[in-house]
């Protein structure tokens, strides 16, 4: 949670100063004269276990990420404080260590926190201890509807991110990096059931292009390259939420709100890179005026050449496509697409985490 109380004790003696040397010259405020009102952060929740809490500094990268991006109006929350990353961020998050969800679902322990901290997003990394401790799937993704409707009696325009979990391969158990693929397979389906128009539910692929042998320390835990792999993974889909606009939040629609979404499919695929299409359709009600897509390739992938759109590319590997001007206008549930290339150091499938935010005309 960001700190603003300095900020304002700075302002106030600086407007009565201004004050003080404006009277005399007959200067004054004009009547009803008001500062304009400061915009309502967007209150961003990570949820989750040690992966997420302890320390979890994924959400030190996202964070700064986020503010690169020009996402000033933020603020993650939670009642757990950070616990030490050597780099700034807003540290407060929900990720308790060796907590299980199932736990947290059946001890109704959900609703203290939420109240506490009044999230607009929710971003869940969540399940890893039920893997290990043998939990069956179907009674994880109970956990899960149950979790999210816990939300919505929170906040009824609840978003909700919700990751397909990193591989795990601890020493202890030789079961689980089958168990939480096992999981992650059936997350998708649990989505699409679960999500609503008012309060939509994304699944955020975390599981792809991870390896446990160079990116955790201990087969479970993310170390720093697994930490930018995360944070890279979570970073469209949320700055897509917060550019879309949360009701109440910076930009939010109201009813009738403008929403894109954006689907990835590989075409075709040789030694080195692939060819994908990317499609985009205007989910709601309205016509669209333009769409930007953000496009995070995994394993190392990196977008080279788009065709129907612009591309800018990020340090990090992420594309941006911003629509053509010929392409951006979408009337209500229709959609558009464009291509692209990749080019990969690795063998594996083409794969990569895609979100949409609506713009203003090209």
């Amino acid at each position: 949670m960001r700190d603003t109380r300095l900020l304002r004790l700075r302002t106030l003696p600086l407007i009565g100063l201004l004050a003080a040397l404006l009277l005399p010259l007959g200067v004054g405020l004009a009547p009803g004269a008001a500062a304009a009102p400061e915009a309502t952060p967007v209150r961003v929740m990570p949820l989750g276990d040690s992966i997420t809490g302890s320390p979890g500094c994924w959400r030190a990268v996202l964070w700064n990420r986020l503010l690169e991006a020009g996402h000033m109006d933020i603020d993650f929350v939670g009642t757990l404080p950070e616990q030490g990353c050597g780099v700034a961020h807003d540290g407060d998050n929900e990720g308790h260590g060796g907590e299980l969800a199932t736990h947290v679902a059946d001890q109704d322990l959900l609703p203290a926190r939420l109240a506490a901290t009044r999230p607009d997003i929710v971003v869940m990394h969540f399940g890893t201890n039920d893997v290990w401790s043998s939990v069956p799937t179907d009674r994880i993704l109970t956990a899960y509807t149950e979790l999210v409707a816990r939300m919505r009696a929170s906040n009824p325009d609840m978003r909700v991110l919700v990751a397909q979990l990193i591989p795990m391969n601890p020493s202890t158990c030789a079961a689980c990096a089958q168990r939480v693929a096992d999981l992650n397979a059936r997350i998708p389906a649990w989505a699409a059931a679960t999500s609503t128009t008012r309060s939509p539910v994304t699944v955020v692929d975390q599981w792809t292009g991870f390896d446990t042998a160079t990116d955790t320390y201990d087969g479970v835990h993310p170390n720093a390259a697994g930490d930018a792999k995360i944070a890279a993974r979570w970073f469209p889909a949320l700055a897509a939420l917060l550019e879309d606009g949360v009701p109440g939040g910076p930009g939010g629609p109201g009813d009738g709100g403008l929403v894109c979404t954006a689907s990835f499919r590989a075409v075709s695929g040789w030694q080195g890179g692939y060819q994908a299409e990317v499609t985009v359709r205007n989910t709601s009600s309205a016509p669209l005026p333009g769409w930007r897509v953000t496009v995070a390739p995994a394993d190392g992938a990196r977008v080279t050449q788009v065709w129907n759109g612009t591309l800018a590319t990020a340090a990090d590997g992420t594309a941006t496509v911003t629509d053509a001007g010929w392409n951006g206008t979408l009337a209500p549930g229709a959609s558009t697409a464009f291509g692209l290339i990749a080019t990969t150091p690795a063998t594996s499938a083409p794969a990569a985490t895609v979100g949409c935010a609506v713009t203003a005309s090209s």
